[in-house]
């Protein structure tokens, strides 16, 4: 990466120095380097010169910055590369770091001597963009070798405290170009080293970012911070309840602001959202009894504040609480009565179903919003939400709105909390209060209104949001009812058509005009469809209507191919019914022998449908130049509807004899070899039935092993389809799914691995898949998830064990699979409470192998039969994690032992979580050392892991009674069951991290020089000093004005020591940019060898020693900074023309016309005795 950065820098500074080149317009080089921040002169002509030394100092910093980092990539070359050869001399690793060090060196003091650039404007904009990439470089440098060698320690930026403080003032000024980058850049140096930004007020700045920053660095900055809070080394560095607090400034300090803020308002919700899913933000501001908590849910107290429905709205979506169509209904006050589901539900819900798990089943997301629940609750948002249920007895949508939120976080508590936990805050005692109060009638109307409310939402939340998981069709329901209805109309329809006299017969024949015209648009549809389900299905009238009155053959006439009448019909939804009428058609003559005769010899319908399949053999003759099956014709035509009626002749012993007989099978194999046919393959694969044994199911093998890929994925989709479907595990369709996982093709495997997964749920299919015994070594990575279900079964560990599977993997997994389970773990949560809804996210998650549910884990499902547990016995490997956790259970600094100690909980977890796996935590008394860590590890996402593993181990009976004793309660289920939830009763030892003392600060500032013995030169330095002072800085700026235009102080402004003073001060004290511009340009310094040399002995000889101390005189010399008084020497004219002129200078430097010493006003109280 560092290589790379190198490279990019290397070819920008050559496109510069290049186009440097070509502006030049004749002039030679010059023969010393003029200092960048050089003051305006006068002239244009000298203004021109000026710009060429300009021009040329930065093209000799950049030919000297190109040498620099050509010899780093060198040097870097051979660490990252073989050698060639082994004969040729390699230098050490040594010598390598050392050359790369003294480069590094020779780099930062480029850096040094060219400081000035990050000071100056935007006309220098290429310089200033090539100064920030070299320090982008040196940081990457650092990131890149930290990670590459492991370092868990801080590391150490190599860039002194002057640049920082530069890179600082950029990111600061708010009109700068180059705002942004830096203030990403100091985000990512605080989290390399974050002492070098405490010391140049990095830190200060970036927490005024995140609270009146832009927008759109938020975020950003807000998981900057809580990386921090979660190490106790770091968040020293923060002053507990003042800094990070800032977060919350827009939300907390929003009265009074008006409704322009709440664009503002809504963002600061995001970022409060993003930190209160974390575990150290969520800690964090649980310190000092939930104070920021309880900041943020009072602001719903304040009456006057319109802005609250903002705050409404985060807590919805902290609380993972999803809106349906009819909460509008509710808010704006409408009866819930009258709401109806839409017509299209059942619609939406089955094109959105997809393989669910138990309701039961633990989430790690449901986990988190349960603690979430009762933190809130415990800071008093339900009594918040009633206060705004007082402000009108008329209610609101806002109240409304509120009365919304109340019943939901009580719904979840039921759902999430444990049942004593759920009763406390169910019961709602001000709300009662309110509506039993008697002697306030508005009291009673409040109190009964939001009651009645949520009772309402209660009773009618079944009605209008059913859940899809338990959705299922009862004997007892309404629906069933009216379904039980259709079918009893239906079949007295049919018995009364079969019944039907001749007279009558005849007369509906004639009546659909089928014996009367070809023309389909004049039949009688109706008439048709009734007979066709009706009276047909009588053998006796079915015979009449082919041989006596010729019906039949006039109707199968319509559907044959070569008619070019139903095959030519455009694919419109009127004439999809055309497609039923002949499916209801074939079933009607399949079900006597005279249909079958029918169809077999007299009628010419199949023949015709081969006759057009083979219209597309290759081999067969002359091509057809618009054959019936074209693709044009499937995708326009009713032509498609052919493969359905097949489909219906393939679910009937006589029609799979018929296409038999017919030799479509054989067309069918001819099809699947044809190349740019993938339609034709996919329709007859999708429309036929599989459910007879015979030559649909050799079809389907066919195509799963076609040479198109396409297809093989559609056909391994459309078998894992019906196993989805079946009702009970069907064997050859399980056999052939297996032999999907030998595909060539990774993404058959994939697909085949995934519906084996889900299959597999069921014990029934799991049991019939280990018996089969597949090989699936080969798959790799993919294959684990389901070798790890075959674990969960005696059978599948007793192969799995004898194929030596258990005993690779287990080292495997004790080495590196664990590390791997903990971050994929972290990165989902840190994706499903992402604030970011965005598409993406979904594709995010389906990239991960687990959705919410805890994800199988090796040593969980290893611990489920005896085997695994007798294994894991003989291993030892229990007894290292135990031993790992009581020894490293309060790490706080290396975080490769944070990292496994992750790791090791988790597996702990996951192994309590089985029945047969519990009693090795009880051997080892892990159980106590894991509640020792979530009440009093400094790190706050250790103690996150150790709440989901106790929910974890909660998840058995047994388990939920030990950590009943420790004070850990588990919620259960209606039948008395564990669901895997667990909360402490004891919310604030578990929430609540140790205070801590900020750390002192050490910068360069402390580093002292002596005071100037030249009255003009102290004058000078004394009101540059005063400049970092915003309320005398227009004094001390008019000053130095003053001094710049006098002779006497012209030695002063040419003097290398003083303006190494005055680089000092702006090294070691906080200017803005504009201040730091505007104090560079007031020296007249040419910047050569030996100017150089004399700066460099100045800050020798200046630097006072520790022992020194300064006199009165120096230490008031801020009485001096107007200069002394010379009358005569200059005009008022004079004055307001220095005055004006610095006021351009210095762009944004305050002005203020106040005296510098000004006395206090008079103040009295009135109102009050002495």
């Amino acid at each position: 990466m560092a290589t790379n950065e190198i490279e990019i820098l290397i070819k920008r500074i050559e496109q510069e120095t290049s186009r440097g080149k070509r502006r030049r317009n004749g002039l030679g080089p010059t023969t010393k380097r003029k200092f960048a921040g050089q003051a305006p002169p006068a002239t244009a002509r000298f203004r021109a010169d000026s710009d060429d030394r300009d021009r040329d100092d930065f093209r000799t910093a950049l030919n000297q910055a190109n040498s620099y980092l050509k010899s780093l990539a060198s040097t870097s070359r051979p660490t990252l590369s073989a050698p060639s050869s082994s004969t040729s001399p390699s230098p050490t690793n040594s010598e390598m770091d050392k050359a790369r060090i003294d480069v590094m060196n020779k780099l930062v003091n480029l850096l040094q001597r060219n400081l000035a650039s990050l000071a100056r404007d935007n006309k220098h904009a290429v310089e200033r963009e090539q100064v920030i990439k070299l320090i982008r470089a040196v940081v990457d440098i650092v990131s890149e070798k930290r990670d590459r060698r492991g370092n868990t320690g801080s590391s150490v930026i190599p860039l002194s405290e002057p640049i920082a403080r530069a890179f600082v003032a950029v990111a600061e000024h708010a009109e700068d170009p180059f705002r942004q980058i830096c203030v990403q850049t100091l985000a990512e140096m605080s989290l390399l080293d974050i002492d070098l930004v405490a010391r140049t007020g990095g830190i200060r700045f970036l927490l005024h970012a995140l609270g009146e920053g832009p927008v759109e660095l938020g975020p950003i900055l807000a998981a900057t911070f809580l990386h921090i809070i979660d190490s106790p080394r770091t968040r020293a560095y923060l002053r507990l309840g003042v800094d990070v607090e800032i977060a919350l400034l827009a939300v907390t300090d929003a009265y009074g602001r008006g409704p322009d803020h709440a664009e503002r308002m809504r963002s600061c919700t995001k970022v409060i959202e993003l930190m209160l899913r974390t575990w150290s933000g969520l800690m964090y501001f649980c310190m000092e009894d939930q104070r920021a908590i309880k900041s943020i849910v009072n602001t719903l107290r304040i009456p006057s504040l319109d802005t609250r429905e903002i705050v409404l709205d985060m807590f919805f979506d902290l609380l993972n609480i999803k809106a349906p169509e009819w909460y509008k209904t509710f808010i704006d006050g409408r009866r819930l009565t009258m709401y109806r589901k839409p017509r299209n539900l059942p619609e939406r819900m089955s094109e959105n179903k997809s393989p669910e798990r138990p309701p039961e089943t633990l989430k790690l997301t449901d986990q988190y919003i349960a603690l979430l629940t009762l933190v809130f609750t415990n800071a008093g948002l339900l009594d918040a939400l009633t206060c705004m249920l007082e402000e009108n007895t008329m209610g609101s949508n806002l109240t409304r709105k509120a009365t919304l939120l109340m019943a939901e976080v009580m719904q979840m508590a039921n759902r999430v909390l444990p049942l004593t936990v759920a009763a406390h805050i169910q019961a709602v005692p001000r709300v009662f209060n309110l509506a039993s109060d008697y002697n306030r009638g508005e009291h009673r109307i409040i109190g009964t209104s939001a009651m009645s409310a949520i009772d309402s939402f209660n009773r009618n939340r079944a009605r209008l949001q059913p859940n899809v998981k338990s959705t299922r069709p009862r004997a007892n329901s309404a629906e069933d009812a009216v379904r039980r209805g259709q079918r009893q109309v239906e079949q007295s329809k049919i018995k009364m058509g079969m019944q039907m006299d001749d007279k009558t017969f005849q007369s509906c024949l004639i009546e659909t005009q089928v014996m009367l015209t070809k023309d389909n648009t004049k039949w009688n549809f109706d008439m048709i469809q009734d007979l066709i389900d009706g009276p047909l299905l009588n053998p006796k009238r079915l015979e009449e209507a082919i041989k006596v009155s010729r019906f039949m053959r006039r109707l199968m006439s319509f559907f044959h191919p070569f008619s070019h009448r139903f095959s030519d019909l455009p694919r419109k939804q009127p004439n999809l019914r055309w497609v039923r009428l002949g499916c209801n058609l074939l079933i009607t003559l399949l079900a006597s022998s005279d249909g079958v005769r029918f169809l077999m010899t007299e009628d010419d319908f199949l023949n015709q449908i081969v006759k057009s399949f083979a219209q597309l053999d290759p081999f067969n003759g002359t091509p057809e130049s618009d054959p019936i099956f074209s693709k044009a014709r499937i995708s326009d035509t009713l032509t498609y509807g052919y493969f359905e009626m097949l489909g219906i002749l393939s679910k009937h012993p006589e029609g799979l004899d018929l296409l038999e007989k017919s030799k479509i099978f054989t067309a069918f194999y001819h099809l699947s070899e044809l190349r740019n046919r993938e339609d034709l393959i996919t329709a007859v694969i999708t429309n036929l039935d599989y459910t007879i044994d015979g030559h649909p199911r050799v079809v389907l093998l066919k195509a799963l092993t076609s040479e198109d890929v396409h297809v093989r994925l559609f056909a391994t989709n459309h078998l894992g389809e019906l196993i989805r479907n079946s009702l009970s595990p069907v064997s050859w369709s399980l056999r052939l799914l297996l032999t999907q996982l030998y595909d060539p093709s990774p993404e058959v495997c994939e697909m085949a691995i995934q519906f084996l997964e889900e299959a597999c749920d069921a014990m029934e299919v799991l049991r019939l898949v280990v018996e089969m015994q597949p090989t699936m070594d080969h798959l790799g990575e993919i294959g684990h998830p389901l070798l790890l279900k075959f674990m969960s079964t005696p059978m599948g560990s007793r192969y799995l064990y004898n194929a030596g599977y258990i005993d690779r993997e287990m080292d495997m997994w004790f080495h590196e699979r664990n590390t791997y389970y903990v971050v994929q773990v972290e990165i989902f949560l840190a994706k499903a409470f992402s604030s970011e809804a965005a598409e993406d996210d979904e594709d995010v998650l389906r990239v991960l192998s687990f959705d919410g549910v805890v994800p199988p884990h090796f040593y969980g499902e290893m611990s489920k039969t005896e085997l695994g547990c007798q294994v894991l016995s003989e291993k030892g490997h229990f007894a290292e994690f135990s031993h790992f956790i009581r020894q490293h259970g309060l790490e706080s600094e290396d975080l490769e032992l944070i990292l496994k100690l992750k790791s090791i909980l988790w597996a702990v977890g996951n192994v309590g979580a089985t029945e047969g796996g519990l009693p090795f935590l009880e051997e080892e008394e892990v159980i106590p050392s894991i509640l020792d860590i979530a009440e009093h590890s400094p790190i706050p996402s250790v103690r996150g892991t150790c709440f989901f593993v106790l929910g974890l181990i909660s998840s058995t009976t047994q388990g939920a009674e030990i950590l009943d004793d420790y004070r850990w309660e588990s919620t259960l289920s209606p039948l008395g069951l564990p669901t895997g939830l667990c909360v402490p009763l004891d919310l604030d030892r578990f929430i609540s991290l140790p205070t801590w003392e900020p750390v002192e600060v050490k910068s360069d500032a402390d580093i002292r020089l002596l005071p100037p013995t030249v009255q003009t030169e102290l004058e000078a330095i004394t009101a540059i000093d005063n400049l970092s002072n915003t309320v005398i800085a227009n004094a001390a700026s008019r000053s130095l004005a003053r001094m710049k235009s006098r002779p006497e102080y012209h030695s002063v402004f040419t003097s290398p020591t003083v303006f190494f003073r005055a680089l000092h001060i702006i090294s070691t004290q906080r200017y803005r940019l504009p201040v730091r511009r505007y104090i560079l340009d007031l020296f007249n310094i040419e910047l050569d060898h030996d100017v150089i040399k004399v700066i460099c002995d100045a800050a020798v000889s200046l630097r006072a020693p520790p022992s020194f101390k300064q006199s009165e005189a120096h230490i008031s010399r801020v009485v001096s900074m107007l200069g002394p008084k010379h009358p005569g020497r200059e005009s008022d004219s004079d004055a307001e023309e220095d005055d004006s002129e610095l006021d351009d200078a210095t762009e944004e430097v305050v002005v203020k016309n106040n005296p510098v010493i000004m006395l206090r006003p008079v103040s009295r109280i009135i109102g009050f005795d002495a």
